[in-house]
């Protein structure tokens, strides 16, 4: 008979894939849940190594739902203040124009930024593309990592 709670976590970690790119799904956070559901209420043990291994690549993954973006453009020469406000554009936009929001509120709010103090155009776009990059690449490394999360799951815990 198959344990409740294995088809709770496992019913999780689908849905933190899922999160990756259905948009205020917290991909990571959904995934760690499934896996500490399992550690806490599970009928088997989970090893020390196999918790800090999926709860470190469930944290990455919130990190990089969260920050990528202005990692990539902070990475690209973008000033704190030019990286934190495509934070709050990209949030901001999201809710204007949806998914698509995130990407074009982070670049558009980079590129204008960035002109607006009078930084070469030419620099201001590449600064801009970065941020881009960095907002899409998120996606991936999010699908990835929660990807990850499912499997190793499944191999420490069910095989």
């Amino acid at each position: 008979m198959v344990e409740l709670m294995l088809v709770a976590a496992v019913g999780l970690l689908i849905g933190g894939i899922i999160g990756s790119v259905v948009p205020f799904v917290p991909a990571g956070l959904v995934s760690l849940a499934g896996v500490w559901s399992y550690v806490v209420f599970g009928s088997q043990p989970v090893g020390p190594l196999a918790v800090a291994s999926l709860t470190l690549a469930g944290l990455a993954a919130v990190v990089f739902e969260h920050f990528a973006g202005p990692i990539a453009a902070r990475a690209s020469g973008a000033s704190t203040e030019v990286t934190v406000a495509s934070a709050v554009g990209g949030a901001l936009m999201l809710f204007v124009l949806g998914p698509i929001g995130i990407v074009v509120g982070a670049v558009g709010t980079v590129l204008l930024l960035e002109l607006w103090r009078g930084t070469d155009p030419r620099q201001a776009i590449r600064r801009s593309l970065y941020t881009a990059v960095g907002v899409l690449a998120s996606t991936v490394l999010q699908i990835l990592l929660t990807l990850s999360i499912l499997v190793g799951f499944v191999l420490f815990v069910v095989v």
